[in-house]
C-alpha cells in the first residue's frame, strides 16, 4: 500500500541537508552561546551566523529577530510580550475569528485580564476586510494580530491594507506568518509590520524552534525569565542546532520559492482536475480564496460524506490529510475558521484539507483522486 503525506500545513519532513547542518552542529559543537571561552564563543558565532541568515531573506536587522520554541510562543510573546511592556497604556485589541489558536487563546486570556478584544468576522473565502479593522479601532487600541495567511483554508489576507491603517492610528501589528514563510515572499522592510511569527517545521526545518520579528523601536516584556539570552527578551539557553536547522531550511526556502510555488500550484490544480474527472465538478466544493491562497493548501468539502469518515477511509488507504488545524484535528470539533466564513451544514462538515509539499508528486495526486473516488462509491453503496 502507498504511503502518502499530505499534511504539510501541519508538519512537514525534515529536508536532508537540514538534518546534515543540525547534525554538524551536534556532534562538533556543545558549548553554550552564554559562555566567554572558546566553545562558547563558537556556540555564539553559530547562533548570530544562523541569526544573520534568517534576517537576510526576511528583510530585517539580525537584532529584531528572537528565537523562541514555535511558531505557538512566538504568537503569545508578541501579544502578552507588547502589552506588558505598554502597562496599561492601551487595553483594546483587535484580531480575526479566523486566527491560530494561539492567537485566539491569548485572546481569551487577555480578556481575563480586563482587556477587550474584537474579533473580527471575515467573508465567505475566509478573508478579513480593512474596512473592518478601521472601524473596529478605538482611541484604546494598543495592538493588531492578523495572520498572513489562513492555515486551514490558505486566504491570504490583505496585510499591506491592514499595517498602513495601523501605522496612521499609531497601533501595533503583529502578523502570524507561520504558514506564509516559504510561500509567500516576505520582505520586512517594506511592509508595515511591528511584530511577525514564523515556525522552522512547517519549512522543512525541525520542530521545537520558531521566531518572532520584533521591529526596532517597539518594546517587549519578556515572558520568560531566568537570563539574558536574545537581549533579555527569551530567557534559556539557546536550540543550537535547532536554531542552525532553521537557518538551512529559510536559506533553503528562499532559493526555490518560485519552484516550490509552481510545483505546489501544479499539485492542487492537478488534483481539482482529477477529481472532476473522477466524480464530477459538482461533488466536491473548494473552500477559500478563488485567488487570493496559498499555493500548497487546498480544502475541500463533500457533501456527500463527513469529514471524519473520509479522513478515516483515507487513512486506510495510506493517505494523510487533516481536518483542519493540527493543533484541534484529533478533538472532533467543527473548525471555527469555517464556521467563521459560514458556510452551509453539509459543506461544513465535510472539509478536509489536502496540503502538499517535500516529496509530493503527481502521481501522489492520481491515487488520492482514485482512492476518495472509491471510497465515496463504496460509501454510496453502503448508504
Amino acid at each position: 500500500m502507498k504511503s502518502i503525506y499530505l499534511d504539510h500545513a501541519a508538519s512537514t519532513p525534515v529536508h536532508p541537508e537540514v538534518a546534515q547542518e543540525m547534525m554538524n552542529v551536534m556532534t562538533g559543537q556543545f558549548g553554550n552561546a552564554s559562555s566567554v571561552h572558546a566553545f562558547g564563543r563558537s556556540a555564539k558565532r553559530t547562533v548570530s551566523s544562523a541569526r544573520d541568515r534568517i534576517a537576510k531573506y526576511l528583510g530585517c536587522h539580525p537584532d529584531e529577530l528572537v528565537f523562541t520554541g514555535g511558531g505557538t510562543e512566538s504568537d503569545n510573546l508578541a501579544l502578552f510580550g507588547v502589552l506588558a511592556a505598554m502597562d496599561g497604556a492601551g487595553k483594546h485589541v483587535v484580531t480575526s475569528s479566523i486566527e491560530h489558536h494561539a492567537v485566539l487563546h491569548a485572546c481569551e486570556e487577555l480578556e481575563k485580564q480586563g482587556y477587550r478584544v474584537t474579533y473580527l468576522p471575515v467573508d465567505g473565502t475566509g478573508r478579513v476586510r480593512a474596512e473592518d479593522v478601521e472601524q473596529a479601532l478605538t482611541e484604546d487600541t494598543a495592538l493588531i494580530s492578523i495572520m498572513y495567511a489562513n492555515n486551514e483554508v490558505g486566504t491570504v489576507q490583505p496585510i499591506r491594507e491592514i499595517g498602513e491603517l495601523a501605522r496612521a492610528r499609531g497601533v501595533l501589528f503583529h502578523v502570524d506568518a507561520v504558514q506564509a514563510l516559504g510561500a509567500i515572499p516576505i520582505s520586512l522592510r517594506d511592509l508595515p509590520v511591528d511584530l511577525m511569527s514564523f515556525s522552522a517545521h512547517k519549512i522543512n526545518g525541525p520542530q521545537g524552534i520558531g521566531a518572532l520579528y520584533v521591529r526596532r523601536g517597539v518594546h517587549l516584556a519578556p515572558r520568560l525569565h531566568g537570563g539574558l539570552q536574545e537581549k533579555k527578551r527569551r530567557a534559556g539557553t539557546e536550540n543550537m542546532a535547532g536554531i542552525a536547522g532553521f537557518a538551512k531550511a529559510v536559506q533553503i526556502a528562499s532559493a526555490h520559492l518560485e519552484e516550490r510555488r509552481e510545483h505546489d500550484l501544479m499539485l492542487r490544480d492537478t488534483l481539482i482536475r482529477l477529481l472532476e474527472q473522477e466524480i464530477g465538478q459538482d461533488a466536491f466544493i473548494v473552500n477559500g480564496h478563488p485567488s487570493e491562497f496559498l499555493p500548497h493548501i487546498l480544502n475541500i468539502s463533500f457533501p456527500a460524506t463527513d469529514t471524519e469518515t473520509l479522513l478515516m477511509n483515507l487513512d486506510l488507504e495510506g493517505i494523510a490529510a487533516a481536518s483542519g488545524s493540527a493543533c484541534t484535528s484529533g478533538s472532533l470539533e467543527l473548525s471555527h475558521v469555517l464556521q467563521a466564513m459560514k458556510l452551509p451544514q453539509n459543506v461544513l462538515r465535510s472539509a478536509i484539507r489536502f496540503s502538499f509539499g517535500l516529496g509530493n508528486t503527481t502521481e501522489d495526486m492520481e491515487y488520492t483522486a482514485q482512492k476518495i473516488a472509491t471510497i465515496l462509491r463504496r460509501l454510496r453503496i453502503r448508504s
